[in-house]
């Protein structure tokens, strides 16, 4: 994060309401995340204190919750996820299952997706419409892929977007860097998770990252 400096915008001013805003947790599963997976990420456990911060907040805040899940069927003639990538998170398999250790609850919603984008194909915009929300908190797995093209369609499908950027990690530190300066300039707001955290409880605007000049 060092090409970014903590200065705060007034053009980006977003107010983070439980009723108007969901959190969406993008990716942390066993294939990503898990050193067995199929394809690990290596250091994600490192995410999972900063993450369970935030969603054990926003549960207290009573806060939509979604916990975004990457699942291929197995037997289609041609994913096109593998032509790029090796296959990974089939149904049926622990790959698709979320990392034991975040705080996942039975009632929370979980969309499942076949592309990058968790609102390629699913019914997520449809179901946060009828939730009547306006406002998404996304992290997770990986920063310059799926969560990357998640906070594009979301700001495509008019919502406000804020991406905690150490709840989050990339293929490697360019990406990282790249992806979040991507976000800030032109897709949402990229906040530390201590900065969203202090916001949620009720201690001051929410301060942003913004590129330095």
């Amino acid at each position: 994060m060092d090409s970014f400096s903590a200065t705060q915008s007034a053009q980006q001013n977003i107010s983070l309401r439980p009723a108007t805003t969901a959190m969406l947790i993008v990716d942390m599963v066993h294939d990503f995340c898990d050193p067995a997976g199929a394809m690990c990420l290596p250091g994600a456990e490192r995410l999972y204190p900063i993450q369970n911060d935030l969603i054990q907040s926003a549960r207290r805040s009573g806060m939509m919750i979604g916990w975004v899940v990457d699942a291929h069927r197995p037997g289609v003639r041609r994913d096109r996820e593998f032509l790029k990538r090796a296959p990974h998170c089939l149904e049926g398999t622990s790959g698709v299952n979320v990392v034991p250790e975040l705080d996942k609850q039975n009632d929370d919603f979980v969309f499942l997706k076949r592309r990058f984008s968790a609102f390629f194909g699913t019914d997520l915009d449809l179901t946060l419409r009828d939730n009547l929300i306006d406002t998404l908190i996304v992290f997770g797995v990986v920063t310059n892929i799926c969560v990357r093209s998640t906070v594009h369609d979301a700001f495509f499908n008019g919502y406000q977007v804020v991406v905690p950027s150490d709840a989050c990690a990339a293929t490697g530190p360019r990406e990282q860097e790249s992806s979040l300066y991507d976000i800030a300039t032109h897709f949402g707001v990229v906040a530390e998770s201590r900065d969203v955290l202090d916001h949620l409880a009720g201690r001051g605007p929410l301060k942003i990252w913004e590129p330095e000049e």
